[in-house]
């Protein structure tokens, strides 16, 4: 997947965006949807809500975000098996953003909002512990010592995560480079305010997907180059 927004570990939070904003020329329905559907789904972060269940006409009790929701499987298959739960998908490349569009038209689904951008353009509009789960799932590993200064889960994007999580609500993280893994996990460990659930005794192994997870195109492309994904979890504690 691909959110690719970054800051220095210990500077000011950025607003750079890297990687790729656009891929192929969309085609012409999703170009449609774009012009269309888009602006009903966008979140005008100039004017967030204190409270983001009123982003949703049923008020839900439950509001979820996706950040970096790629071809959008993950979000769509999790908005279609919980209607009661409000998501708010991110995603900087527009061609993601297109894919989710048809899918929400297809399915009808009403329980969507989208943003296309920055994640933290969303994350720090939204007032402390209003959110009960955030999914960062595939982000760009930015592999290269040099580039790791890019990678989304920096101390400070994960200090801003947990100021918008409930107590109680939960940080999902799923990659297949371990160097991304070992980097989140210390980040997270080093944080009185986290629990690593699979750090836990009986927890679910680290490697075993969770129980409601359908799998996405970019995950079956890691399994068949060798590379087998884990799967973390993380509490937000008082």
């Amino acid at each position: 997947m691909s959110e690719t927004t970054s800051a220095a570990e210990d500077g000011p939070i950025a607003r750079t965006l890297y990687g790729r904003r656009k891929g192929k020329k969309l085609r012409l329905h999703q170009a449609e949807l774009v012009t269309s559907t888009l602006p009903d789904l966008s979140i005008d972060t100039s004017r967030m809500t204190e409270d983001p269940a009123a982003l949703f006409a049923f008020r839900p009790e439950i509001v979820r975000i996706e950040i970096g929701f790629g071809g959008a499987e993950h979000l769509v298959h999790e908005a279609s098996r919980h209607p009661e739960i409000g998501y708010i998908g991110c995603e900087p490349f527009v061609n993601g953003v297109a894919k989710l569009l048809v899918q929400i038209e297809e399915k009808n689904l009403s329980n969507i909002r989208a943003h296309h951008g920055d994640a933290r353009e969303v994350l720090v509009k939204l007032p402390a512990q209003s959110i009960d789960r955030i999914d960062v799932l595939y982000p760009d590993p930015w592999p290269k010592w040099r580039q790791r200064k890019r990678r989304f889960l920096t101390s400070k994007n994960i200090a801003e995560i947990g100021r918008v999580l409930k107590i109680g609500g939960v940080l999902r993280f799923a990659t297949d480079i371990d160097d991304y893994a070992g980097w989140v996990l210390a980040r997270t460990i080093a944080d009185s305010h986290w629990r690593w659930e699979e750090g836990q005794t009986g927890a679910r192994k680290w490697n075993d997907p969770w129980a409601d997870w359908p799998g996405t195109r970019y995950e079956a492309k890691a399994f068949r180059e060798g590379r087998p994904p884990v799967y973390l979890t993380f509490t937000r504690t008082a």
